[in-house]
């Protein structure tokens, strides 16, 4: 198990990704297929993986698959440190985050909470909960329902030495800029938008150096050529991928909802692997989708 210093300076190290879960035709947990994918994936240097987060379908998984899963990438994953995925009610995040703890999860990703928004002394206090439930360094993710605002994320800085890490799905510029500057080097800050390319140079400018990068499920290479262009300003690469790759990506990724998840699981198809069908709610890309995703990997690799 990591501490929580050695945890922000990974997450800070460079592009970081988060892993699908892999199932079976009948929606259960594959952890041999699963394995192969991680292994090839812990070639490309991953910083940090986080496993049962967002694009790992952590809303579909109950608490004890989240650990299953934690377990197997923790046990598979020689090059990355793990964060595993946690979240709900605040009594289901605590219970969780002890049980990670004890499946070797190296740092926490701290979801939303479940389904109801609630104030910024609520959000304070779950966030605290968490934090001193475990040793391990907790990153909190900003989106949806738990927008923690400036002066909300200063008090958690002070009063939970391990929380290390912001993380951005709000899109909210403005945010993100102020916690950075008020923060400084107290926290790593990382970009979490659906498509995180799309948003990096501005998430940069912000102060946002580094980014949880979904297509490195499938396309590794291409996800940190993108991520070297950005660390040495090579606006042309960036350019060129935008308009090649990322944009003709995204015009399929929005047809549907939930489709930044079940694009992803596509390309790690497409890649040579089986990840299985998303779970519901969540649909998997029509047959023609995916035939569109195909020939937008193969004009870029």
């Amino acid at each position: 198990m990591k501490n929580p210093d050695e945890i922000k300076a990974a997450l800070s190290a460079g592009l970081l990704s988060f892993p699908v879960t892999h199932f079976d035709r009948e929606g259960v947990f594959s952890p041999a297929s699963y394995r192969t994918h991680l292994e090839w994936l812990d070639q490309f240097g991953a910083s940090a993986l986080f496993v049962a987060g967002g694009t790992g379908e952590f809303f579909s998984l109950t608490p004890q698959e989240v650990v299953e899963v934690v377990a197997c990438a923790k046990d598979t994953v020689k090059g990355s440190p793990i964060l595993a995925g946690c979240g709900y009610g605040t009594a289901i995040a605590k219970d969780l985050a002890i049980a990670l703890e004890g499946a070797g999860a190296d740092g926490i990703l701290l979801l939303p909470h479940y389904l109801v928004d609630a104030s910024q002394e609520g959000l304070y206090e779950h966030v605290r909960a968490v934090c001193d439930t475990t040793r391990l360094g907790v990153t909190v993710y900003n989106r949806d329902n738990s927008i923690l605002q400036p002066d909300t994320i200063a008090r958690l800085a002070e009063d939970c030495p391990n929380l290390v890490g912001f993380k951005d799905g709000s899109g909210d510029i403005g945010l993100v800029r102020e916690v950075c500057l008020r923060l400084g080097d107290r926290l790593t800050y990382i970009g979490g938008m659906p498509t995180a390319e799309l948003f990096a140079e501005a998430y940069n400018a912000a102060g946002i150096s580094t980014y949880s990068s979904a297509v490195f499920n499938f396309v590794p290479e291409l996800a940190q050529r993108f991520y070297t262009a950005l660390r040495t300003s090579d606006k042309a690469t960036m350019e060129g991928l935008l308009t090649d790759f990322f944009y003709p990506f995204m015009n399929i990724r929005k047809r549907k909802p939930g489709y930044a998840v079940s694009m992803i699981k596509s390309g790690a198809r497409l890649a040579g692997f089986d990840p299985g069908p998303v779970r519901s709610p969540l649909t998997d890309l029509t047959p023609s989708e995916e035939a569109e995703l195909r020939e937008i990997i193969t004009r870029n690799t």
